[in-house]
Protein backbone atom coordinates (compact mmCIF):
# COMPACT_ATOMS: atom_id res chain seq x y z
CA UNK A 1 0.00 0.00 0.00
CA UNK A 2 3.29 2.25 0.51
CA UNK A 3 4.23 1.93 -2.95
CA UNK A 4 4.75 5.22 -4.62
CA UNK A 5 4.92 4.43 -8.51
CA UNK A 6 5.03 1.84 -11.05
CA UNK A 7 7.47 1.43 -13.84
CA UNK A 8 6.43 2.96 -17.05
CA UNK A 9 8.83 4.19 -19.81
CA UNK A 10 11.57 1.63 -19.44
CA UNK A 11 13.32 -0.41 -22.30
CA UNK A 12 12.92 -3.71 -21.63
CA UNK A 13 16.53 -5.45 -21.85
CA UNK A 14 18.31 -6.30 -24.93
CA UNK A 15 18.55 -10.15 -24.25
CA UNK A 16 17.46 -13.24 -26.12
CA UNK A 17 18.27 -12.31 -29.56
CA UNK A 18 20.00 -13.58 -32.52
CA UNK A 19 23.36 -11.08 -33.13
CA UNK A 20 24.10 -12.42 -36.54
CA UNK A 21 20.65 -12.79 -37.79
CA UNK A 22 19.90 -9.28 -36.89
CA UNK A 23 23.24 -7.40 -38.16
CA UNK A 24 22.77 -6.23 -41.56
CA UNK A 25 26.08 -4.67 -42.32
CA UNK A 26 27.47 -7.68 -40.99
CA UNK A 27 25.52 -9.86 -43.26
CA UNK A 28 26.16 -7.70 -46.32
CA UNK A 29 30.00 -7.47 -45.37
CA UNK A 30 30.44 -11.05 -44.71
CA UNK A 31 28.47 -11.90 -48.60
CA UNK A 32 31.17 -9.28 -50.58
CA UNK A 33 34.14 -10.62 -48.33
CA UNK A 34 33.52 -14.76 -48.16
CA UNK A 35 34.46 -16.93 -50.41
CA UNK A 36 30.99 -18.04 -52.03
CA UNK A 37 31.74 -22.04 -51.25
CA UNK A 38 32.05 -21.16 -48.00
CA UNK A 39 29.45 -18.16 -47.48
CA UNK A 40 26.39 -20.72 -46.84
CA UNK A 41 27.49 -22.98 -44.43
CA UNK A 42 29.51 -19.77 -43.21
CA UNK A 43 25.96 -18.15 -42.41
CA UNK A 44 24.70 -21.53 -40.58
CA UNK A 45 27.71 -21.67 -38.26
CA UNK A 46 27.19 -17.85 -37.46
CA UNK A 47 23.50 -17.61 -36.94
CA UNK A 48 24.73 -20.75 -34.26
CA UNK A 49 26.98 -18.29 -32.78
CA UNK A 50 24.70 -15.23 -32.95
CA UNK A 51 22.01 -17.09 -30.82
CA UNK A 52 24.35 -18.56 -28.17
CA UNK A 53 25.68 -14.74 -27.63
CA UNK A 54 22.43 -13.28 -27.84
CA UNK A 55 20.92 -15.09 -24.70
CA UNK A 56 20.24 -13.62 -21.39
CA UNK A 57 22.40 -16.79 -19.43
CA UNK A 58 25.20 -15.77 -21.59
CA UNK A 59 25.07 -11.94 -21.17
CA UNK A 60 25.03 -12.36 -17.57
CA UNK A 61 28.18 -14.33 -17.42
CA UNK A 62 29.81 -11.88 -19.03
CA UNK A 63 28.60 -9.42 -16.52
CA UNK A 64 29.90 -12.06 -14.15
CA UNK A 65 33.49 -12.14 -15.50
CA UNK A 66 33.88 -8.79 -15.34
CA UNK A 67 32.78 -8.15 -11.61
CA UNK A 68 34.72 -11.12 -10.09
CA UNK A 69 38.43 -10.51 -11.60
CA UNK A 70 40.53 -12.95 -11.60
CA UNK A 71 43.09 -13.35 -8.32
CA UNK A 72 46.70 -14.40 -8.50
CA UNK A 73 48.00 -17.41 -6.11
CA UNK A 74 51.44 -16.75 -5.84
CA UNK A 75 52.03 -18.95 -3.17
CA UNK A 76 50.36 -22.66 -1.72
CA UNK A 77 49.72 -22.55 1.69
CA UNK A 78 52.59 -24.19 2.93
CA UNK A 79 55.01 -21.01 1.12
CA UNK A 80 56.09 -22.81 -2.17
CA UNK A 81 55.72 -20.97 -5.19
CA UNK A 82 52.69 -21.53 -7.20
CA UNK A 83 52.09 -18.44 -9.57
CA UNK A 84 48.53 -19.59 -11.06
CA UNK A 85 45.60 -16.99 -11.56
CA UNK A 86 41.97 -18.28 -10.18
CA UNK A 87 39.16 -17.14 -12.11
CA UNK A 88 35.19 -16.66 -11.60
CA UNK A 89 33.31 -20.31 -13.00
CA UNK A 90 31.79 -17.72 -15.61
CA UNK A 91 35.15 -17.17 -17.82
CA UNK A 92 35.83 -20.66 -18.27
CA UNK A 93 32.56 -20.66 -19.49
CA UNK A 94 32.73 -17.96 -22.13
CA UNK A 95 36.23 -19.76 -22.90
CA UNK A 96 34.72 -22.77 -23.69
CA UNK A 97 32.17 -21.19 -25.95
CA UNK A 98 34.81 -19.10 -27.66
CA UNK A 99 36.92 -22.33 -28.17
CA UNK A 100 33.72 -24.45 -29.28
CA UNK A 101 33.38 -22.13 -32.17
CA UNK A 102 36.85 -22.07 -33.32
CA UNK A 103 37.23 -18.45 -32.92
CA UNK A 104 41.63 -19.32 -31.49
CA UNK A 105 42.35 -21.13 -33.94
CA UNK A 106 39.50 -22.31 -37.08
CA UNK A 107 41.06 -21.33 -39.72
CA UNK A 108 44.36 -22.56 -39.35
CA UNK A 109 42.97 -26.04 -38.47
CA UNK A 110 40.88 -25.63 -41.44
CA UNK A 111 42.25 -23.50 -43.64
CA UNK A 112 39.78 -23.41 -46.75
CA UNK A 113 39.15 -20.43 -48.85
CA UNK A 114 36.91 -17.74 -46.27
CA UNK A 115 38.11 -19.05 -42.94
CA UNK A 116 39.59 -16.04 -42.11
CA UNK A 117 36.51 -14.07 -42.98
CA UNK A 118 34.23 -15.98 -41.23
CA UNK A 119 35.93 -16.55 -37.81
CA UNK A 120 36.53 -12.26 -38.12
CA UNK A 121 32.41 -12.30 -38.37
CA UNK A 122 32.28 -14.56 -35.56
CA UNK A 123 35.44 -12.54 -33.24
CA UNK A 124 33.14 -9.54 -34.31
CA UNK A 125 29.94 -10.98 -32.87
CA UNK A 126 31.99 -12.49 -29.69
CA UNK A 127 33.59 -9.30 -29.15
CA UNK A 128 29.98 -7.37 -28.47
CA UNK A 129 29.32 -9.48 -25.44
CA UNK A 130 33.04 -10.29 -23.67
CA UNK A 131 36.30 -8.80 -23.98
CA UNK A 132 38.90 -10.61 -21.60
CA UNK A 133 38.49 -13.90 -22.92
CA UNK A 134 39.17 -12.17 -26.20
CA UNK A 135 42.80 -11.79 -25.17
CA UNK A 136 43.88 -15.66 -25.28
CA UNK A 137 42.11 -16.18 -27.98
CA UNK A 138 43.68 -13.70 -30.31
CA UNK A 139 47.40 -14.44 -29.29
CA UNK A 140 46.62 -18.13 -29.59
CA UNK A 141 45.55 -17.31 -33.65
CA UNK A 142 48.45 -15.46 -33.88
CA UNK A 143 50.64 -17.56 -32.71
CA UNK A 144 50.00 -20.35 -34.39
CA UNK A 145 52.11 -19.16 -37.70
CA UNK A 146 55.44 -18.77 -35.60
CA UNK A 147 55.21 -21.94 -34.01
CA UNK A 148 54.51 -24.11 -37.28
CA UNK A 149 57.65 -22.38 -38.43
CA UNK A 150 59.29 -24.43 -36.00
CA UNK A 151 58.64 -28.10 -37.51
CA UNK A 152 59.47 -30.11 -33.93
CA UNK A 153 57.02 -27.52 -32.17
CA UNK A 154 54.44 -27.72 -34.50
CA UNK A 155 54.12 -31.24 -33.98
CA UNK A 156 53.90 -31.86 -30.33
CA UNK A 157 51.77 -28.46 -30.35
CA UNK A 158 49.50 -27.93 -33.20
CA UNK A 159 47.00 -30.84 -32.30
CA UNK A 160 45.96 -29.22 -29.04
CA UNK A 161 46.49 -25.63 -30.36
CA UNK A 162 43.98 -26.90 -32.99
CA UNK A 163 41.72 -28.78 -30.48
CA UNK A 164 38.23 -27.07 -29.66
CA UNK A 165 37.86 -28.78 -25.82
CA UNK A 166 38.67 -25.82 -23.55
CA UNK A 167 40.66 -26.79 -20.63
CA UNK A 168 41.38 -24.94 -17.99
CA UNK A 169 43.25 -27.40 -15.78
CA UNK A 170 46.82 -25.67 -14.51
CA UNK A 171 48.85 -29.00 -15.82
CA UNK A 172 51.51 -29.67 -18.41
CA UNK A 173 50.38 -29.53 -21.80
CA UNK A 174 51.25 -33.36 -22.39
CA UNK A 175 48.27 -33.88 -19.93
CA UNK A 176 45.86 -31.35 -21.19
CA UNK A 177 43.19 -31.59 -23.96
CA UNK A 178 43.54 -28.27 -25.28
CA UNK A 179 46.44 -25.51 -24.72
CA UNK A 180 46.28 -21.78 -25.18
CA UNK A 181 49.69 -19.42 -26.28
CA UNK A 182 50.09 -15.74 -24.86
CA UNK A 183 53.29 -13.66 -25.33
CA UNK A 184 55.52 -11.51 -23.57
CA UNK A 185 56.79 -8.21 -25.34
CA UNK A 186 57.31 -5.64 -23.47
CA UNK A 187 59.28 -4.03 -20.58
CA UNK A 188 59.10 -1.27 -18.20
CA UNK A 189 61.92 0.73 -19.80
CA UNK A 190 61.28 0.25 -23.84
CA UNK A 191 57.21 -0.37 -24.13
CA UNK A 192 56.70 -0.55 -27.56
CA UNK A 193 60.57 0.29 -28.73
CA UNK A 194 61.12 -3.36 -28.10
CA UNK A 195 64.92 -3.10 -29.18
CA UNK A 196 65.72 -1.63 -25.97
CA UNK A 197 64.32 -4.78 -24.49
CA UNK A 198 66.74 -5.89 -21.48
CA UNK A 199 65.29 -9.82 -20.68
CA UNK A 200 68.73 -11.86 -21.76
CA UNK A 201 68.81 -15.50 -22.61
CA UNK A 202 71.89 -17.87 -22.46
CA UNK A 203 71.69 -21.14 -23.97
CA UNK A 204 71.93 -24.03 -21.42
CA UNK A 205 74.37 -26.63 -23.41
CA UNK A 206 71.29 -29.56 -23.51
CA UNK A 207 69.68 -27.97 -26.81
CA UNK A 208 67.63 -25.01 -24.97
CA UNK A 209 67.90 -21.69 -23.42
CA UNK A 210 67.60 -19.92 -20.13
CA UNK A 211 65.58 -16.55 -19.79
CA UNK A 212 66.54 -13.95 -17.06
CA UNK A 213 64.53 -10.35 -16.68
CA UNK A 214 61.18 -9.13 -16.65
CA UNK A 215 58.21 -8.27 -18.54
CA UNK A 216 55.60 -5.35 -17.62
CA UNK A 217 52.65 -6.80 -19.53
CA UNK A 218 52.64 -10.10 -20.08
CA UNK A 219 48.38 -11.07 -20.64
CA UNK A 220 47.08 -13.85 -19.68
CA UNK A 221 49.55 -15.15 -17.77
CA UNK A 222 47.16 -18.16 -17.34
CA UNK A 223 48.40 -19.65 -20.90
CA UNK A 224 50.30 -23.24 -21.39
CA UNK A 225 52.84 -21.07 -22.96
CA UNK A 226 54.45 -17.46 -24.44
CA UNK A 227 56.48 -16.13 -27.43
CA UNK A 228 58.58 -13.60 -25.43
CA UNK A 229 61.57 -11.59 -27.09
CA UNK A 230 65.00 -11.55 -25.14
CA UNK A 231 68.50 -10.52 -26.29
CA UNK A 232 70.58 -13.83 -27.11
CA UNK A 233 74.36 -13.20 -27.77
CA UNK A 234 73.10 -12.51 -31.59
CA UNK A 235 70.78 -10.02 -30.82
CA UNK A 236 67.12 -9.23 -29.85
CA UNK A 237 65.97 -13.45 -30.70
CA UNK A 238 62.11 -14.55 -30.17
CA UNK A 239 61.55 -17.70 -27.70
CA UNK A 240 58.83 -20.41 -26.95
CA UNK A 241 58.41 -20.07 -23.13
CA UNK A 242 55.94 -22.93 -21.83
CA UNK A 243 54.69 -22.49 -18.44
CA UNK A 244 55.90 -26.02 -17.43
CA UNK A 245 59.39 -28.08 -18.35
CA UNK A 246 60.01 -30.99 -20.13
CA UNK A 247 60.56 -32.55 -16.94
CA UNK A 248 57.26 -31.62 -15.43
CA UNK A 249 58.34 -29.15 -13.30
CA UNK A 250 56.86 -25.71 -12.97
CA UNK A 251 58.85 -22.76 -14.94
CA UNK A 252 60.54 -20.34 -13.63
CA UNK A 253 58.06 -17.57 -14.77
CA UNK A 254 57.66 -15.66 -11.19
CA UNK A 255 53.72 -13.66 -11.53
CA UNK A 256 55.01 -10.42 -9.21
CA UNK A 257 51.27 -8.74 -9.84
CA UNK A 258 48.11 -8.63 -11.95
CA UNK A 259 47.39 -5.12 -13.42
CA UNK A 260 44.89 -3.21 -12.52
CA UNK A 261 43.39 -1.91 -15.42
CA UNK A 262 41.03 0.66 -16.67
CA UNK A 263 39.50 -2.12 -18.62
CA UNK A 264 39.28 -5.35 -19.76
CA UNK A 265 39.11 -6.63 -15.86
CA UNK A 266 37.56 -10.13 -16.50
CA UNK A 267 41.61 -10.67 -17.79
CA UNK A 268 45.15 -11.03 -16.52
CA UNK A 269 47.37 -9.02 -16.83
CA UNK A 270 50.23 -9.27 -15.32
CA UNK A 271 53.94 -7.90 -14.16
CA UNK A 272 56.50 -11.17 -14.61
CA UNK A 273 60.27 -12.20 -13.89
CA UNK A 274 62.16 -14.78 -15.45
CA UNK A 275 64.75 -16.66 -13.13
CA UNK A 276 66.12 -18.86 -15.24
CA UNK A 277 62.88 -19.66 -17.12
CA UNK A 278 62.88 -22.62 -19.39
CA UNK A 279 62.66 -21.83 -23.51
CA UNK A 280 63.65 -22.68 -26.69
CA UNK A 281 64.09 -20.77 -29.59
CA UNK A 282 61.85 -20.00 -32.35
CA UNK A 283 63.43 -18.93 -35.50
CA UNK A 284 66.94 -17.61 -35.94
CA UNK A 285 69.10 -15.60 -32.88
CA UNK A 286 68.88 -12.01 -34.02
CA UNK A 287 65.47 -12.53 -35.93
CA UNK A 288 62.99 -11.72 -33.12
CA UNK A 289 60.62 -8.80 -34.16
CA UNK A 290 59.97 -10.25 -37.55
CA UNK A 291 58.97 -13.45 -35.96
CA UNK A 292 56.71 -11.82 -33.15
CA UNK A 293 55.67 -9.62 -35.83
CA UNK A 294 54.16 -12.56 -37.55
CA UNK A 295 52.50 -13.23 -34.46
CA UNK A 296 51.29 -9.29 -34.26
CA UNK A 297 49.64 -8.95 -37.43
CA UNK A 298 47.28 -11.21 -36.45
CA UNK A 299 46.51 -9.50 -33.04
CA UNK A 300 46.27 -5.96 -34.72
CA UNK A 301 43.72 -7.36 -37.49
CA UNK A 302 41.80 -8.76 -34.34
CA UNK A 303 42.30 -5.48 -32.44
CA UNK A 304 40.27 -3.95 -35.81
CA UNK A 305 37.42 -6.13 -35.82
CA UNK A 306 36.94 -6.46 -31.56
CA UNK A 307 36.52 -2.50 -31.98
CA UNK A 308 33.98 -2.82 -34.49
CA UNK A 309 32.13 -5.33 -32.35
CA UNK A 310 32.07 -3.13 -29.34
CA UNK A 311 30.83 0.17 -31.49
CA UNK A 312 28.20 -2.75 -32.70
CA UNK A 313 27.01 -3.60 -29.71
CA UNK A 314 27.16 0.14 -28.63
CA UNK A 315 24.55 1.15 -31.38
CA UNK A 316 22.83 -1.54 -30.64
CA UNK A 317 21.93 -0.88 -26.94
CA UNK A 318 21.38 3.03 -27.64
CA UNK A 319 18.63 1.97 -31.14
CA UNK A 320 17.02 -0.24 -28.15
CA UNK A 321 16.57 2.22 -25.93
CA UNK A 322 15.58 5.15 -27.85
CA UNK A 323 13.37 2.88 -30.28
CA UNK A 324 11.25 2.20 -26.28
CA UNK A 325 11.90 5.32 -24.30
CA UNK A 326 9.52 8.18 -25.04
CA UNK A 327 10.27 12.17 -24.24
CA UNK A 328 8.01 14.95 -24.93
CA UNK A 329 5.31 13.08 -26.36
CA UNK A 330 7.48 11.03 -28.42
CA UNK A 331 10.36 7.87 -28.80
CA UNK A 332 13.86 9.22 -28.94
CA UNK A 333 14.55 7.64 -31.82
CA UNK A 334 11.87 9.93 -33.30
CA UNK A 335 13.22 12.89 -32.17
CA UNK A 336 15.17 14.83 -35.46
CA UNK A 337 18.48 15.27 -33.06
CA UNK A 338 18.19 11.80 -32.02
CA UNK A 339 17.45 10.20 -35.44
CA UNK A 340 20.32 11.96 -36.46
CA UNK A 341 22.88 10.88 -33.96
CA UNK A 342 21.41 7.21 -34.04
CA UNK A 343 21.92 7.26 -37.57
CA UNK A 344 25.35 8.48 -37.64
CA UNK A 345 26.44 5.65 -35.17
CA UNK A 346 24.90 3.53 -37.41
CA UNK A 347 27.26 4.54 -40.49
CA UNK A 348 30.44 4.93 -38.32
CA UNK A 349 29.38 1.06 -36.63
CA UNK A 350 28.92 -0.35 -40.78
CA UNK A 351 31.75 1.66 -42.08
CA UNK A 352 34.15 -0.01 -39.58
CA UNK A 353 32.62 -3.56 -40.09
CA UNK A 354 33.19 -3.30 -43.69
CA UNK A 355 36.75 -2.35 -43.33
CA UNK A 356 37.52 -5.04 -40.65
CA UNK A 357 35.93 -8.00 -42.86
CA UNK A 358 37.81 -6.96 -45.83
CA UNK A 359 41.45 -6.86 -43.76
CA UNK A 360 40.38 -10.17 -43.00
CA UNK A 361 39.83 -11.37 -46.41
CA UNK A 362 43.35 -9.88 -46.99
CA UNK A 363 44.55 -12.90 -44.81
CA UNK A 364 42.26 -15.07 -46.12
CA UNK A 365 43.86 -14.69 -49.71
CA UNK A 366 47.99 -14.53 -48.87
CA UNK A 367 48.29 -16.18 -52.06
CA UNK A 368 47.71 -13.46 -53.58
CA UNK A 369 50.55 -10.71 -54.02
CA UNK A 370 48.03 -8.03 -54.29
CA UNK A 371 46.54 -8.96 -51.02
CA UNK A 372 49.67 -9.25 -49.52
CA UNK A 373 50.58 -6.17 -49.79
CA UNK A 374 47.39 -4.89 -49.22
CA UNK A 375 47.49 -6.39 -45.54
CA UNK A 376 50.92 -4.45 -44.90
CA UNK A 377 48.85 -1.42 -45.17
CA UNK A 378 45.11 -1.94 -44.43
CA UNK A 379 46.14 -3.46 -40.93
CA UNK A 380 47.71 -0.64 -39.45
CA UNK A 381 45.41 1.76 -41.32
CA UNK A 382 42.16 -0.20 -39.84
CA UNK A 383 43.32 -0.51 -36.41
CA UNK A 384 44.41 2.87 -35.68
CA UNK A 385 41.40 4.13 -37.16
CA UNK A 386 38.37 1.92 -35.95
CA UNK A 387 40.09 1.72 -32.74
CA UNK A 388 40.49 5.19 -32.80
CA UNK A 389 36.84 6.18 -32.83
CA UNK A 390 35.73 3.91 -30.26
CA UNK A 391 36.12 5.68 -27.44
CA UNK A 392 34.03 8.65 -28.62
CA UNK A 393 31.65 5.91 -30.30
CA UNK A 394 30.79 4.34 -27.18
CA UNK A 395 30.35 7.63 -24.85
CA UNK A 396 27.96 8.84 -27.58
CA UNK A 397 25.96 5.73 -27.45
CA UNK A 398 26.08 6.06 -23.39
CA UNK A 399 24.67 9.60 -23.57
CA UNK A 400 21.91 8.38 -25.61
CA UNK A 401 20.63 6.47 -22.80
CA UNK A 402 21.42 9.33 -20.28
CA UNK A 403 21.70 8.04 -17.04
CA UNK A 404 20.42 4.68 -17.32
CA UNK A 405 23.66 4.88 -19.71
CA UNK A 406 25.74 5.46 -16.50
CA UNK A 407 25.35 3.15 -14.04
CA UNK A 408 26.87 -0.09 -13.62
CA UNK A 409 23.69 -1.90 -14.57
CA UNK A 410 24.34 -1.48 -18.01
CA UNK A 411 26.71 -2.66 -20.57
CA UNK A 412 27.53 0.30 -21.69
CA UNK A 413 30.04 1.67 -19.32
CA UNK A 414 32.17 -1.62 -19.54
CA UNK A 415 31.82 -0.72 -23.37
CA UNK A 416 33.40 2.21 -22.61
CA UNK A 417 36.17 1.00 -20.55
CA UNK A 418 37.44 -1.95 -23.25
CA UNK A 419 37.67 0.62 -26.05
CA UNK A 420 41.13 2.36 -25.48
CA UNK A 421 42.84 -1.18 -24.72
CA UNK A 422 42.60 -1.84 -28.72
CA UNK A 423 44.12 1.20 -29.39
CA UNK A 424 47.11 1.15 -26.96
CA UNK A 425 47.69 -2.81 -27.33
CA UNK A 426 50.01 -4.06 -30.54
CA UNK A 427 51.04 -0.88 -30.86
CA UNK A 428 49.66 2.79 -30.15
CA UNK A 429 47.71 5.01 -32.76
CA UNK A 430 51.15 6.77 -33.37
CA UNK A 431 53.20 3.11 -34.06
CA UNK A 432 50.21 2.64 -36.65
CA UNK A 433 50.48 5.56 -38.31
CA UNK A 434 54.18 5.47 -38.68
CA UNK A 435 53.57 1.62 -39.80
CA UNK A 436 51.54 2.85 -42.73
CA UNK A 437 53.99 5.33 -43.75
CA UNK A 438 56.92 2.80 -43.72
CA UNK A 439 54.23 0.40 -45.87
CA UNK A 440 54.09 2.90 -48.33
CA UNK A 441 57.69 3.86 -48.71
CA UNK A 442 58.31 0.28 -48.70
CA UNK A 443 57.30 -0.92 -51.91
CA UNK A 444 55.55 1.16 -55.17
CA UNK A 445 53.54 -1.91 -55.93
CA UNK A 446 52.18 -1.39 -51.98
CA UNK A 447 50.60 2.37 -53.66
CA UNK A 448 49.46 0.22 -56.77
CA UNK A 449 47.81 -2.10 -54.49
CA UNK A 450 45.74 0.85 -52.64
CA UNK A 451 45.13 2.52 -55.78
CA UNK A 452 43.59 -0.41 -57.25
CA UNK A 453 41.26 -1.20 -54.29
CA UNK A 454 40.05 2.60 -54.10
CA UNK A 455 39.47 2.69 -57.84
CA UNK A 456 37.61 -0.51 -57.40
CA UNK A 457 34.87 2.44 -57.09
CA UNK A 458 35.57 4.94 -59.10
CA UNK A 459 32.82 7.07 -60.40
CA UNK A 460 29.94 6.01 -57.32
CA UNK A 461 30.19 9.40 -56.25
CA UNK A 462 31.77 12.73 -57.13
CA UNK A 463 32.56 13.59 -53.60
CA UNK A 464 34.19 10.17 -53.22
CA UNK A 465 36.29 10.61 -56.59
CA UNK A 466 37.19 14.31 -55.64
CA UNK A 467 38.15 12.84 -52.00
CA UNK A 468 40.00 9.17 -53.61
CA UNK A 469 41.87 11.13 -56.52
CA UNK A 470 43.23 14.12 -53.80
CA UNK A 471 44.09 10.86 -51.54
CA UNK A 472 46.40 9.34 -54.45
CA UNK A 473 48.48 12.30 -54.55
CA UNK A 474 49.14 12.18 -50.95
CA UNK A 475 50.01 8.70 -50.76
CA UNK A 476 52.72 9.04 -53.47
CA UNK A 477 54.37 11.35 -51.74
CA UNK A 478 54.57 9.29 -48.19
CA UNK A 479 58.12 10.61 -47.80
CA UNK A 480 56.27 13.45 -46.24
CA UNK A 481 57.09 14.69 -42.75
CA UNK A 482 55.85 11.99 -40.30
CA UNK A 483 53.84 15.18 -38.36
CA UNK A 484 51.19 14.24 -40.60
CA UNK A 485 50.82 10.76 -40.24
CA UNK A 486 47.72 10.34 -38.67
CA UNK A 487 45.95 12.76 -41.01
CA UNK A 488 47.11 10.47 -44.01
CA UNK A 489 45.99 7.49 -42.02
CA UNK A 490 42.84 8.61 -41.12
CA UNK A 491 42.08 9.85 -44.90
CA UNK A 492 42.92 6.70 -46.06
CA UNK A 493 40.94 4.50 -43.59
CA UNK A 494 37.88 6.97 -44.63
CA UNK A 495 38.25 6.53 -48.43
CA UNK A 496 39.00 2.72 -48.38
CA UNK A 497 35.59 2.64 -45.87
CA UNK A 498 33.91 4.38 -48.67
CA UNK A 499 35.31 2.67 -51.13
CA UNK A 500 33.75 -0.72 -49.66
CA UNK A 501 30.47 0.78 -48.66
CA UNK A 502 29.51 1.55 -52.43
CA UNK A 503 30.41 -1.64 -53.46
CA UNK A 504 27.90 -4.03 -50.64
CA UNK A 505 25.71 -1.50 -48.91
CA UNK A 506 22.52 0.33 -50.05
CA UNK A 507 22.90 3.48 -52.00
CA UNK A 508 21.62 5.77 -49.08
CA UNK A 509 24.10 4.25 -46.81
CA UNK A 510 26.79 5.30 -49.06
CA UNK A 511 26.01 8.77 -49.90
CA UNK A 512 25.35 9.18 -46.07
CA UNK A 513 28.82 7.99 -45.57
CA UNK A 514 30.53 10.50 -48.27
CA UNK A 515 28.09 13.23 -47.42
CA UNK A 516 29.49 13.76 -43.66
CA UNK A 517 33.30 12.62 -43.90
CA UNK A 518 34.46 13.15 -47.37
CA UNK A 519 32.48 16.04 -48.78
CA UNK A 520 34.76 18.89 -46.29
CA UNK A 521 34.49 19.99 -42.83
CA UNK A 522 34.01 16.49 -41.08
CA UNK A 523 35.26 17.62 -37.28
CA UNK A 524 33.70 14.04 -36.09
CA UNK A 525 31.28 14.89 -34.01
CA UNK A 526 28.38 12.57 -34.09
CA UNK A 527 24.77 13.67 -35.43
CA UNK A 528 26.06 16.20 -37.87
CA UNK A 529 25.02 14.45 -40.62
CA UNK A 530 24.72 16.32 -43.96
CA UNK A 531 21.09 17.74 -45.24
CA UNK A 532 19.46 14.84 -47.11
CA UNK A 533 20.52 11.57 -45.25
CA UNK A 534 18.35 9.11 -45.04
CA UNK A 535 18.38 8.97 -41.42
CA UNK A 536 15.13 6.66 -40.76
CA UNK A 537 16.43 4.34 -43.43
CA UNK A 538 20.22 4.08 -41.28
CA UNK A 539 18.15 3.80 -38.11
CA UNK A 540 16.02 0.98 -39.51
CA UNK A 541 18.90 -0.73 -40.90
CA UNK A 542 21.09 -1.07 -37.55
CA UNK A 543 18.17 -1.55 -35.32
CA UNK A 544 18.74 -4.92 -33.68
CA UNK A 545 15.32 -6.62 -33.32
Amino acid sequence: MFATHEVTNQPSPLEDYNLFETDRALGDALAFNCAPERLAPARTRLAALGRELGRRETIERADAANRHTPQLRAYDRHGRRRDEVEFHPAWHELMALSLRHGLHAGPWADPSPGAHVERAAGYLLYAEIENGTQCPTTMTYGAVPAIRADAALAREWLPKLFSRDYDPRFLPAADKRSVLVGMGMTEKQGGSDVRANSTRAEPDGAGAWRIVGHKWFMSAPMCDAFLVLAQAPAGLSCFFMPRYCPDGTLNAIRILRLKDKLGNRSNASSEVEFEGAYATLLGEQGRGVPMILEMGVYTRLDCAIGSAGLMRQALAQALWHAGQRSAFGRTLREQPVMKSVLADLALESEAATALALRLARAYDRQDDPRERLLARVLTPAAKFWICKRGAHFAEEAMEALGGNGYVEESVLPRIYREMPVNSIWEGSGNVMCLDVLRALRKAPEVLEAVAAELDAAAGAGADYDRFRAALKGRLADAAAAEGAARGLAQDLALALQASLLARHAPGFVFAAFCASRLGGGFGGVFGALAPGADADALVERAMPR
